[in-house]
């Protein structure tokens, strides 16, 4: 398995060294100054590799883009999208001319990944990422206050919530407001509480069989020039995997990977295993999903989280959580000998930590929410050790 690391850029508070420090070599990144829906030009592309490639004495290079953004319209389906396809497949074929050929993109309506708070204290001192339930309600209920939102969550959890929204403060919920739309670094896009009514008012008429639609639609269109290129498209699943503020949700389980594969078989049309978004779902066996999709699987995310039964999750430590990482480890070293008889010379599954803690010295960095330092090195190095352990004992490639 290829180890890698996302770096969000010049601006991203950990260098480039660090990278190399923690023991990855694949650098995961995108251009996150270019707008949805414009081209990514080879300038560009090749600005960015430079700036990886600059020492070689790291030996870094970009392996996935994280991620080419779908634009708004074509989740919506929204008029003519004739240009918006056009500048994707030739963003694709930009990439592919530079010889970065694993793209990882997503399908969530609106917002990415979602907490409701990005800083929860730790025994012993640190933070992790956190979704708090009541919370959430609180902020669907009260704050967007949209119509037939209470029905959506449990009595319970709304009585919490209202109890939360009562006592909050305007700070409380201005953090709250910022912690939802912190979910995807380098957006253009972040919505106070007019403009985000006025997006999810564009998909009053839009249900999660219209979204696939727009999605298989999406595939039939990139998927020939992916493979025209040798690109491979992973997309990601939802996190977390559930409807939110009334939006679908389309790549949350079994059955939506299902039929995201087969709405245009193709060896360029695969997925992002994450194991923190789909373990967030309690319908979701991952090692089992893993095995089930590991030869559509092109790029993993390694990371637990630890469910509470009023549906809130927090990011737990990477080995510590409720999804068996150590099975999905085993299965992807499997899958790996399994592509290295079949291709000597492309066979390595790339995967990087995500979403650390914060911890020790990293505190007040003002590094991306879930990006740390130390709390992704550790869960590397935890991860390293699990891989080298099952490939040792089964005589596995690493």
């Amino acid at each position: 398995m290829e180890q890698s690391w996302r770096w969000f850029g010049p601006d991203d508070v950990v260098p480039l060294r660090a990278i190399r420090q923690a023991g990855a070599q694949g650098v995961v990144t995108a251009l996150h100054q270019i707008p949805y829906g414009v081209v990514w030009p080879v300038e560009d592309i090749r600005v960015r590799q430079a700036q990886i490639e600059a020492d070689p004495s790291l030996a870094l290079h970009w392996n996935v883009v994280e991620s080419l953004p779908i634009h708004e319209r074509i989740k919506l389906g929204e008029g003519d999208l004739t240009e918006l396809f056009d500048n994707y497949r030739q963003s694709m074929r930009n990439l592919a001319a530079c010889g970065v050929r694993t793209i990882c993109y997503n399908f969530m309506p609106v917002v990415d990944w979602t907490r409701t708070e990005l800083y929860h204290p730790l025994p012993g001192g640190g933070t992790a990422l956190r979704f708090n339930a009541h919370q959430y309600a609180a902020f669907d209920c009260f704050m967007l206050q949209r119509q037939g939102a209470e029905d959506d969550h449990p009595a319970d959890v709304v009585a919490h919530a209202r109890v939360w929204f009562d006592a909050a403060s305007d700070s409380d919920k201005a953090i709250l407001l910022s912690s939802i739309m912190a979910g995807l670094p380098g957006a253009f896009d972040r919505y106070d509480i007019p403009a985000l009514r006025g997006m999810l008012a564009r998909y009053k008429d839009i249900d999660g069989t219209a979204v696939r639609k727009n999605l298989a639609r999406f595939l039939r269109e990139i998927v020939p020039t992916a493979e025209e290129c040798g690109i491979r498209m992973a997309i990601h699943p939802d996190d977390p995997p559930r409807p939110l503020m009334g939006l679908p949700r389309i790549v949350s389980c079994a059955d939506d990977l299902t039929f995201i594969v087969n709405a245009a078989r193709s060896p360029s049309n695969g997925i992002t295993l994450c194991t923190g978004s789909l373990g967030a779902g309690v319908q979701n066996d991952v090692p089992a999903i893993t095995r089930q999709f590991a030869a559509d699987i092109h790029f993993v995310h390694l990371r637990n989280v630890a469910k509470e039964p009023d549906g809130s999750f927090m990011e737990a430590e990477h080995l510590s959580g409720d999804t068996d990482l150590v099975a999905v480890i085993a299965a992807v070293l499997e899958e790996q000998q399994r592509r290295k008889e079949a291709n000597p010379m492309d066979w390595r599954i790339p995967f990087r930590p995500d979403h650390g803690h914060e911890l020790l010295d990293d505190a007040g960095k003002r590094s991306f929410p879930g990006y740390s330092a130390i709390g992704r090195l550790k869960g590397l190095a935890e991860i390293r050790g699990v891989m080298t352990a099952i490939a040792s004992l089964r005589g596995l490639p690493v």
